[in-house]
């Protein structure tokens, strides 16, 4: 097959199919029944194989990481669905770390033109179906599904897991979720299916009753991880950290390695913890050395990056995938941690979101580097100029994210510190 092939399949799936990651809300279908025709259409994959379900505002993808490569070290044969990608399409879809083959992407779209043709599936749909397809073609042990967008509603939503996990609930993509906290948790909570154990990773007041609501009508066994584990770093390097793991205060889990950077870190692993114990119920074979094993080599067993990813040093270059209010004070407090003088963030943004709270928390002291990400979502230089203006942040406009990261390096000096950021998209076309 040539690389042609694969690109014109390419080609034909974001052009033919409404894409949330390119477009934006227009590409968000209200229902499930694109994805059940889909699912239909391809004899019901989403029923032949062990599932985990993950959802949340920030953290789902560091945890479904995590989890994937804590199987995986344990031995299962673990298919991971993740979204957005960062520059492959295929990174959204692994088999024990590795990608789907660009022949199997193309022989699934080629095989689906006249279900696509009739259906007529946003591009998400079609990518839920490819990957169910492909975990139950290679006869997976178990995978672990993250949701693209909500709960409720996500394409993924048709699965029955083994477990759910929701990280937390934050202010994301209220114009498609709701204006509530409770809204949004509302939606996140949709994924607890009847008699399937829950875990939440944090305990949020305002919030909590609708989760305890939705288990108690489906009999589903609820946990908020934060209320009996705690995870305390006890060291950092520019290349993994290792924390204290604790459980109704006493020690769990001692001196414990990830190679996941970012004190956010914390709070997933308490999620992690909370999700194996009960994966650990319900029978998977999960051991101490698991764990570790798959915790200290998240990035090497399943290809993880993005998150307080280093990308150079002398000066320091990081890139950050944090682009909502919970995420970007969490990386402004690891940034906190980070030895620098001078903070320069590069910085691109999508233009169907209220960013005027995010700009306002961004520091004014850094020197900025605007520009705009290379898909339709991004919102435009000037627009993202004058946002930050009147948000107090000052910097010089670029016409391509790659002239702003080259202006940044020009400019900062040894003991600096570079971010990339603003969006997965400024990320994915850096990084």
């Amino acid at each position: 097959m040539s690389q042609s092939q694969y690109q014109v399949t390419l080609d034909y799936l974001y052009s033919q199919l409404p894409m949330f990651q390119r477009v934006g809300a227009v590409a968000f279908k209200k229902d499930l029944t694109n994805t059940k025709a889909i699912c239909k259409a391809l004899g019901n994959p989403e029923k032949q194989f062990k599932s985990i379900h993950v959802a949340g505002t920030n953290g789902k993808g560091s945890v479904s990481h995590m989890l994937a490569a804590i199987l995986q070290a344990a031995g299962y044969k673990t298919g991971l669905y993740t979204s957005p990608h960062l520059r492959d399409f295929r990174e959204r879809i692994r088999i024990d770390g590795e990608m789907i083959s660009e022949a199997e992407v193309v022989d699934f779209t080629e095989n689906m033109k006249s279900s696509i043709a009739e259906i007529q599936p946003s591009f998400f749909e079609i990518t839920v179906g490819m990957a169910f397809d492909h975990f139950k073609r290679h006869a997976v042990d178990i995978a672990v599904i993250e949701t693209g967008l909500g709960g409720r509603l996500d394409s993924t939503n048709v699965i029955t897991p083994m477990l759910a996990v929701i990280t937390n609930i934050g202010w994301d993509h209220m114009d498609l979720l709701g204006d509530t906290l409770p809204l949004i948790a509302a939606e996140k909570a949709g994924i607890i299916k009847p008699d399937v154990p829950v875990v939440v990773g944090e305990y949020q007041e305002e919030v909590a009753a609708v989760f305890e609501k939705q288990a108690n009508e489906r009999r589903s066994l609820l946990k908020f991880a934060a209320k009996h584990f705690e995870a305390k770093q006890t060291s950092l390097t520019h290349s993994a950290q290792t924390f204290d793991l604790l459980k109704n205060g006493r020690p769990w889990l001692s001196d414990l390695r990830t190679d996941q950077l970012g004190i956010y870190q914390s709070r997933n692993l308490v999620t992690v913890a909370a999700a194996v114990e009960q994966l650990q119920r319900i029978g998977l074979f999960i051991e101490e050395e698991h764990i570790r094993t798959g915790l200290a080599t998240v990035g090497a067993l399943t290809g993880f990056q993005g998150r307080w990813s280093i990308v150079s040093e002398a000066p320091l270059v990081v890139a950050d995938t944090a682009h909502n209010e919970p995420g970007i004070r969490l990386l402004l407090q690891q940034i906190d941690q980070t030895p620098h003088q001078q903070l320069h963030f590069v910085i691109s943004v999508v233009k169907d979101k209220d960013i005027s709270k995010i700009l306002s928390l961004l520091p004014k002291e850094a020197i900025y580097y605007f520009s705009k990400a290379s898909i339709p979502r991004g919102m435009e230089v000037a627009d993202l100029e004058v946002k930050a203006r009147e948000a107090g942040l000052n910097g010089t406009p670029y016409p391509t994210l790659l002239l702003a990261l080259e202006a940044a390096k020009a400019t900062a000096r040894e003991q600096d510190l570079i971010l990339i950021g603003g969006s997965t998209f400024t990320v994915a076309e850096l990084i």
